[in-house]
């Protein structure tokens, strides 16, 4: 579900300046089904010079040094070879790259949802808004049973993604299974072009803005500081606290995590990369400014909150920026490259580096720990009315738009409101 920006450098030798294309690529975790053209690529038609282009890349850039043989005779064997690599590492025909430049962008065609695999079922996590998803009405939590008809059941997520892309017309039916329902659902939904929000923001009567960012791409770092002037605007004065929501944020590109983050910090350092080749070690730091003045800042993360969203979140907790809220976040610390192939129509998406916190430690499988660990249910119904009569005032709502009994919400306003 990631987006990508683009650093141009040529990735054919370390000594020569390459087409490096680093980006935190989620899409084959949180596969967003909406970017239908993310699926399961078959290699068969692929031919010798295109093979050994991609075992080329693969020797010098991989992140892991593996054991490889130099040649193949068939493709059975060349297919084994992608099957070493991390679930992160594909490649991508020419419907697939422009999809996923398209993405990057903040548009792209499809239905709009973001999808996890859970229990052997595929369920949604996100439907985009003013998606051909969200205005038909399918929501968080839904399962899918079916595509045109044939069950999903049994099927890991680039199958589904496959089932999609390949039905053929611009209609998908969804068989869905919802908690409330008596019976499964069907939902006639038709791909259109989607606009990505990756931002949106609202005021609380306390000074307390509240930032939400739904994804990371080429636009977000504009957005966010876009949104925090108008908080301030609207507020008539420097904000009091900013409580920033990452939860199923599935992350996005490398360098819009790193331009946000130094939004936020005077100093120190947000994240660092590591890798088998030069350019794949690199250490970034924050210049000075900071955007809200040192006024107090809550991150909301669960575990949807993934790759660029858990940069964002290590970057602020580790430099004792903000305090972290919520549950365990995905664990995504990996950072692909994307490497053109032949006359570029074509590329490898390839993993070459790891991605470090602050504090030097690898969340790859492990995860953000929340410095307060709040699960949507885990407040009573006491606390909440005991944060809101004494945090909140009598009439005054909490954030437009947001639910009242949001137990992350509500803590997040009591933590600021204490500072």
């Amino acid at each position: 579900m990631p987006n990508t920006q683009f650093n141009i450098k040529q990735l054919q030798h370390p000594a020569v300046n390459r087409i490096l294309i680093s980006y935190l690529l989620l899409m084959s975790i949180f596969l967003c089904l909406s970017f239908n053209s993310f699926a399961l690529t078959t290699v068969s038609d692929l031919k010798s010079q295109q093979r050994n282009e991609i075992l080329f890349n693969i020797h010098a850039y991989y992140v892991e040094d593996l054991a490889l043989q130099q040649s193949f005779e068939n493709n059975q064997q060349f297919e084994a070879l992608l099957a070493q690599l991390d679930p992160y590492s594909k490649y991508l025909d020419e419907q697939e790259l422009e999809a996923l430049f398209s993405s990057t962008n903040g548009r792209y065609t499809g239905l709009g949802i973001e999808v996890k695999q859970q229990e052997q079922k595929i369920v949604i996590i996100n439907t985009i808004k003013n998606s051909p998803a969200a205005i038909a009405g399918i929501q968080k939590n839904d399962v899918v049973l079916a595509i045109n008809q044939q069950t999903v059941m049994n099927k890991d997520i680039n199958q589904v993604a496959q089932m999609i892309k390949s039905s053929g017309t611009a209609s998908v039916t969804l068989t869905i299974e919802r908690d409330n329902a008596v019976k499964a659902i069907d939902f006639n939904l038709t791909r259109s072009e989607i606009n990505l929000e990756s931002v949106t923001s609202s005021l609380s009567g306390f000074g307390i803005g509240y930032l939400a960012i739904n994804s990371f791409s080429n636009h977000t770092f504009h957005d966010v500081a876009r949104e925090i002037t108008i908080l301030q605007s609207n507020y008539g004065a420097a904000l009091t606290g900013l409580v920033i929501d990452l939860r199923d944020n599935p992350g996005g590109t490398l360098q819009s995590a790193v331009a946000v983050s130094d939004l936020f910090l005077h100093s120190g350092t947000i994240v660092t990369t590591k890798g088998r080749f030069y350019d794949a070690n690199q250490h970034y730091r924050a210049k000075k400014g900071d955007i809200l003045n040192g006024a107090p800042i809550v991150v909301l993360i669960n575990e949807n909150s993934a790759s660029a969203a858990e940069i964002l979140a290590a970057a602020l907790k580790d430099n004792h920026r903000a305090t972290l809220i919520g549950s365990q976040s995905f664990g995504k610390g990996s950072v692909q490259s994307l490497i053109p192939l032949g006359n570029g129509n074509t590329a490898l998406k390839l993993t070459t580096a790891k991605y470090f916190t602050p504090s030097g430690q690898s969340i790859d499988g492990i995860g953000v720990t929340p410095d307060v660990a709040i699960n949507q249910s885990t407040l009573s119904q006491i606390d909440k009315v005991v944060i809101i009569k004494n945090e909140q005032g009598s009439d005054d709502p909490l954030w437009p738009n947001s639910a009242a009994t949001d137990p992350l919400l509500l803590k997040a306003q009591q933590l600021l409101t204490m500072k």
